[in-house]
């Protein structure tokens, strides 16, 4: 998966899971501030980066994801480790 897919994937997952404004996903959004993603938003969003990227990542892995790209760098250096992920359902 190249960068641009996975950037697309990411910010499909955003808005389904999350119900974010697609518009509002640029890679120096900050989750909190930007996004207003509270700690509830935090653990959907890691279950639904498991099950669309098929890696393993813990809370504090995503804690330390402040901003849009830092999740794009964190999802993409897992998903890479894990290999090639299945083509998004839908």
């Amino acid at each position: 998966m190249d960068r641009s897919e996975l950037a697309s994937r990411l910010t499909q997952v955003l808005v389904d899971e999350l119900g974010l404004d697609a518009g509002k996903i640029t890679e120096e959004a900050n989750f909190e501030e930007d996004l207003e993603v509270d700690s509830l938003g935090v653990v959907e969003l890691l279950m639904a980066l498991e099950e669309a990227f098929l890696v393993t990542l813990d809370e504090s892995q995503l804690a330390s994801a402040h901003t849009v790209a830092d999740l794009d760098a964190l999802v993409g250096g897992s998903a890479l480790a894990a290999g090639p992920a299945r083509p998004a359902a839908g």
